[in-house]
């Protein structure tokens, strides 16, 4: 897979350094002066490339118009392109990528009913600057990965505002088909129309195995949609819901991502969802269709947002572990974490009963509600209830409110409950062993993050042994470098954009 560094080496600039997969450069290298914030990727201090070995283009026809073969790097001069419809061909080696990149990074500001395709083999694109564009007319996609792409990227690249007037009109801002394709260190805020921000289409070819990643990009808001299609990231369709992709979605952020109940849809089986943080949205992180999806490293934060959900699980052998969840304020099916029932002999697009997952070693506090087991019983014709699952090691603390620990909407088959640990003065229901109350013993970290201190029952109590998961402790592992560098946005989103983490502030209750 193509990493953005890799552009720099090939055009020569800044040899020195290098980037890594956190965006920060290292080695003495010069340092790409970033633009504020707010203003959706000012061009002002981006950096300025120079590359003598470049085809310098100023238009879509002009890239057209070159054929591009591998090592070929491409820049587009710095300024407004106005309704530029660019398609990017080539082939390209792992050694020998083909690049467009722009002159100044951020600099390239893309309006109007400008798009582009990305169309062939080992192709990157980098530092392009989308800004209050409209693509109804053309019904385009923002940026479009073609079926035949593989091993191509979009990297250190905005999309902002790029609305239609009719907020039904439906286009996505980046639509990704093909296999091995990579969005990394992107800004994306302010979607107001129908569909998705980012689709990841299923497939039938290669047995369906698609192996994208989406990685260290800042999703900024994106109001609720008011219905169904409002998705932040979907990985495939119902479709394909058995087809192993193997997707990983990792790094990212996502503020105030508030289109629907799903922020991230997963609908295809074989993902990872690892290591992100989802900050005050509506909706849940949800795994809606397919089995086998790895959830675990994920810091949700709600801040008690009155919309606010948790992890949504349906289908089977997903493994749910490892994540913090705080402040979720909602119950029901967007509670910390709800388990569904299904649907009898369910279609594809419907609820597939939960069948054999196991949820391991989660924080949940301060939530409204910590676990709802067979959650939205009887809506869409649901009235199968989950079986065969393992509740073990998850960690839940109440808030200084109601807080309910765990609710049996409809009663599951061979639930295995162990090591779980919650708060004193929590209503166990009747019957339910595997839970232990006790006063908890957590205090908040310099991250606003509740952690165990000196005594706490949760140090040393972990129970049993899962081949995905080791730790000492009950709940989620202690905050560690990687996700206090995730809490503060610090190596995602494009280098030219700076502040990103500043609007990222919890609050303890």
């Amino acid at each position: 897979m193509i990493r953005s560094f890799l552009v720099l080496s090939l055009l020569g600039i800044h040899s020195s350094c290098k980037k890594s997969d956190k965006g920060k450069e290292e080695d003495g290298g010069t340092v790409v002066v970033p633009p504020p914030v707010d203003n959706g990727g000012n061009d002002d201090n981006g950096k300025v490339i120079e590359c003598k070995s470049c085809k310098v283009i100023s238009s879509a026809a002009e890239l057209s118009a070159l054929t591009l073969t591998a090592g070929d790097s491409v820049m587009m001069k710095k300024g407004d392109w106005n309704n530029q419809r660019l398609v990017f061909k080539g082939t390209g080696t792992a050694q020998k990528p083909i690049v467009l990149i722009a002159e100044k990074l951020g600099g390239v500001i893309l309006k109007g009913a400008s798009s582009i395709q990305i169309d062939g083999k080992y192709l990157e694109v980098n530092g392009l600057n989308f800004k209050n564009g409209d693509l109804s007319v053309s019904k385009l996609n923002i940026v479009d990965f073609t079926s035949s792409s593989a091993n191509c990227s979009l990297t250190n690249t905005s999309i902002v505002d790029y609305n239609p007037a009719d907020a039904t009109v439906d286009y996505r801002w980046i639509s990704v088909n093909g296999t091995n394709n990579r969005v990394d260190h992107c800004y994306v805020k302010g979607k107001k129309h129908q569909g998705a921000t980012v689709v990841i289409w299923g497939s039938n070819a290669n047995s369906g195995i698609l192996s994208h990643r989406i990685d260290h990009n800042f999703f900024g808001e994106r109001i609720d949609l008011g219905n169904n299609g409002g998705e932040t990231i979907r990985v495939g369709t119902s479709d394909y819901y058995l087809k192993e992709s193997n997707v990983t979605v990792e790094d990212n952020v996502f503020y105030k991502c508030s289109g629907e109940t799903e922020i991230i849809s997963n609908k295809m089986s074989k993902n990872i969802i690892r290591n992100n943080l989802i900050f005050e949205s509506r909706g849940t992180l949800c795994l809606r269709h397919g089995n086998g999806t790895e959830v675990y490293g994920n810091y949700i934060i709600g801040n008690n947002v009155s919309t606010t959900g948790g992890i949504r699980i349906v289908g089977e052998n997903h493994l749910v572990y490892n994540n913090y969840i705080q402040g979720v304020a909602t119950t029901g099916q967007t509670c910390a974490i709800s388990i569904l029932d299904g649907v009898p002999n369910s279609e594809p697009s419907g609820y597939f009963q939960v069948k054999n997952v196991k949820i391991v070693g989660n924080s949940i506090v301060n939530c409204s509600q910590g676990f709802d087991i067979g959650a939205g019983k009887g809506g869409n014709n649901r009235t199968v209830p989950p079986a065969d699952c393992t509740i073990a090691n998850n960690l839940v603390q109440k808030k200084s409110t109601t807080t309910t620990l765990l609710t049996f909407t409809d009663a599951p088959s061979n639930f295995t409950y162990a090591g779980n640990l919650a708060s004193a003065g929590l209503s166990l229901p009747v019957g339910l062993t595997g839970f232990t109350l006790a006063d908890l013993k957590l205090a908040t970290n310099s991250f606003n993050i509740y952690e165990p201190q000196t005594g706490s029952p949760v140090l040393n109590a972990f129970q049993g042994t899962f081949p995905f998961f080791t730790s000492a402790d009950v709940g989620a592992n202690k905050l560690d470098d990687q996700h206090k560098a995730l809490l503060k946005a610090q190596g995602i989103g494009p280098d030219w954009v700076q502040g990103l983490g500043d609007v990222l502030i919890i609050k303890a209750q």
